[in-house]
């Protein structure tokens, strides 16, 4: 069969974690999910072809007609709670232009919600965990019998009703097939800091059994791919694609410690030339861990501070202690790699007060890069559960059922409105970035002058910002009075552009 790929432009929204001009300098990533959909439905012997749409900068117009001209059976899309409408408009539009093709969605959203996220009558197929068993077994019974109840893992409407099939066996991260990067125009991606050029992200690791309470892959199993499949795919990202730059989107990479050592080695001794990130626990690093990331090219560790307030790190269930951020820090710059610190803001007992000792803890570790997001009640998170549990409404359901407005989520665990915590938000970045020192010391470790003005930019923008959610204007919207409308989605991508 042909199975076309989608990857949508999405804007702002108001019940993200992020603030406005946070999201739109994040950078531009290649859609990895997509990617392993593509590998696994070519490895059953099917042509593929994947439309990022947002990174082209392509309107559905655009979209359409390449459609058209490869004439696919099937249409796939990746489906976020965040972004769930966007995207459902973009399939009711590029459905409407292509005559009996079916649709088939997945991601994140069909976890939580896998029955109403097939509830549109535009969509045919939901897969509720991952692709790897149930779309090859789809796409042979479409092109075969259509016994859609033998499908494991499926969500499809039958005699009028979304039914969902039995799951489907527990799957090995480690059989999947490296991500199909042929199909990206890899030249394109870049985050916030990259230094180096072609940039790409990795996924090494699904799961963490931590117990942080604002996460949403808290207490899932760990499923790790192994050292020498991880170093496999970085080493065909840098001999096919010229991918000199990776940032590995593990929750927790430094989990275990054994693997992490033995991809650092690996990579060292097949002396490959990659500068890399990844994400970590404060207590996953010490002197030899450091010690050998930096050796094998990891230039940046995003840790997860949260606060600066140790009641506050308990109540979030972080399970880690100020001395060892501060001890951990310490010896991330002694082997010469960059710090950056993800913070909340609007926490359980977050007040004015705990924020300001946060960012004076910030000041004081000297981080070279920070992120303050919003405590938000994702699905999937404590939060979430206590939110829906005690008021009894569930909003992101309401959300993608098409019931509720877009809004900020209500924070009943904290005195500070909304209002406050974007505005506490973005004063941090404000006087964090702000200091006179801080921006001497970056603009001299700055490599080019692309990165130059990117990150000027984003400096000024943010210093010009004010932030409310009440009064957040929505240039960036797509859904207003009429909802079922398509608004210019060409305006979008350009805004989405950090580069």
């Amino acid at each position: 069969m042909r199975l076309a790929l989608v990857f949508n432009p999405f804007a702002y929204k108001l019940h993200e974690e992020n603030l406005r001009i946070v999201q739109r300098y994040f950078g531009l990533f290649p859609p990895l999910s997509l990617t392993w959909v593509a590998a696994i439905a070519e490895r059953a012997g099917h042509d593929v072809t994947l439309i990022d749409a947002r990174t082209l900068q392509l309107s559905p117009d655009e979209v359409l007609a390449r459609l058209q001209q490869w004439k696919p059976d099937m249409l796939g899309f990746m489906m976020t709670t965040y972004m769930f409408r966007e995207t459902l408009d973009w399939i009711r539009y590029l459905r409407g232009g292509l005559p009996g093709v079916r649709v088939v969605v997945g991601g994140y959203n069909l976890r939580v919600y896998p029955l109403e996220s097939v509830t549109p009558p535009e969509i045919d197929f939901g897969c509720v965990n991952s692709a790897y068993y149930t779309l090859p077994r789809l796409l042979e019974e479409i092109e075969g019998g259509g016994h859609f109840d033998d499908v494991p893992g499926l969500a499809y409407k039958r005699n009028g009703s979304v039914v969902r099939t039995e799951d489907p066996p527990e799957e090995n991260f480690d059989d999947y097939p490296n991500p199909a990067r042929h199909l990206l125009p890899n030249e394109l991606y870049a985050e916030f800091p990259t230094e180096r050029k072609n940039f790409t992200v990795m996924v090494t690791s699904k799961g963490c059994p931590m117990k942080c309470m604002f996460c949403e892959a808290g207490r899932t199993k760990y499923n790790p791919r192994s050292v020498e499949t991880v170093v496999e795919e970085i080493q065909e990202c840098y001999d096919q694609y010229g991918i000199r730059e990776i940032d590995v989107f593990d929750y927790e990479f430094l989990i275990d410690r054994k693997r992490a050592l033995g991809i650092c080695r690996e990579i060292q001794r097949r002396k490959l030339d990659i500068l890399w990130a990844c994400r970590a626990r404060i207590d996953s690093v010490d002197d030899e861990m450091l010690k050998e990331m930096a050796a094998s090219g990891c230039g940046r560790v995003y840790y997860g501070i949260e606060s600066g307030d140790q009641e506050m790190l308990d109540r979030v269930s972080k399970g880690t202690t100020l001395e060892q951020i501060r001890e951990s820090i310490r010896l991330t710059k002694k082997h010469g790699i960059r710090a950056l610190g993800f913070f909340l803001v609007g926490s359980p007992g977050e007040t004015r007060q705990t924020i300001n000792k946060t960012l004076k803890f910030a000041k004081s570790l000297d981080l070279d890069y920070i992120q303050f997001s919003k405590t938000t009640a994702k699905p999937l998170t404590s939060l979430w559960r206590d939110l829906v549990r005690e008021s009894g409404y569930d909003y992101w359901k309401e959300y993608i059922l098409g019931n509720a407005v877009e809004q900020a989520l209500p924070r009943p665990w904290t005195e500070l409105s909304n209002d406050e915590i974007d505005e506490l938000a973005l004063r941090c970045y404000k006087k964090y970035h702000g200091r006179p020192f801080f921006l001497l010391k970056h603009t001299l470790k700055v490599r080019s002058w692309s990165e130059f003005k990117r990150k000027f930019l984003a400096f000024v923008e943010m210093m010009l910002r004010q932030e409310s959610v009440s009064t957040a204007d929505h240039k960036f919207q797509c859904y207003g009075e009429d909802r079922g409308k398509l608004r210019d989605y060409k305006k979008i991508a350009k805004w989405s552009q950090p580069f």
